[in-house]
């Protein structure tokens, strides 16, 4: 088995919306399928411009947890089914 590499990290601390959503979007588009990327944000609407970005393009929202005063998203790029 072996391990996923680990997420890429977004610091957007200190940025205020919509410029952490749009930096998360930009370094989803640069990993691979399946990567990991982990945004850090401190903007109160960051809580609901994520999660709702996250499911309107499509990507899965693995976690959200508290990091002190911010709030850290990672956001999974799907794989695209096989075809076939």
């Amino acid at each position: 088995m072996t391990e996923s590499p680990s997420p890429t990290l977004v610091d957007a601390r200190g940025h205020r919306c919509p410029a952490p959503t749009l930096r998360l979007r930009r370094a989803l588009e640069k990993t691979p399928p399946g990567g990991l990327v982990t945004l850090l944000a401190d903007d109160p609407m960051a809580r609901v411009d994520v999660p709702h970005f996250a499911r309107q393009a499509g990507f899965e929202l693995v976690e959200t947890r508290e990091e002190g005063r911010a709030v850290a998203f990672t956001v999974r790029r799907p794989v695209p089914p096989a075809a076939g």
